[in-house]
């Protein structure tokens, strides 16, 4: 988890998992989505995000195609419901005191 919480830090990392999280996408195109960053700082990223689990890549001929691998954010997921649902579970509690409704 260490390493996909480090990979998504990253606001470039971020956006190219929104850009691919529908369906595949070529480097080419990821890379026009990162304008001001070098197509090696966008490969790097790719590298990163694939490493770290959270991208497919498929070779089609000389392009390769990216596409969210989302089993890798399972495990900082349910990291996240677990270090909310007391949280919110109280403040559900709270609202619903407030409102005269089930405790």
């Amino acid at each position: 988890m260490d390493e996909v919480l480090r990979a998504v830090a990253d606001p470039t990392r971020r956006a190219i998992l929104m850009l691919v999280r529908d369906g595949e996408v070529p480097a080419g195109e990821i890379a026009a989505h990162c304008p001001g960053i070098s197509r090696p700082a966008v490969s790097q990223h790719l590298r990163i995000l694939v490493t770290a689990g959270l991208l497919d890549v498929r070779r089609a001929g000389n392009r390769r195609l990216y596409r969210l691998k989302s089993a890798g954010l399972v495990e900082a997921a349910a990291f996240f419901d677990t270090l909310w649902s007391g949280p919110l579970a109280r403040l559900k509690r709270a609202a619903e005191q407030e409102e005269g409704g089930p405790s």
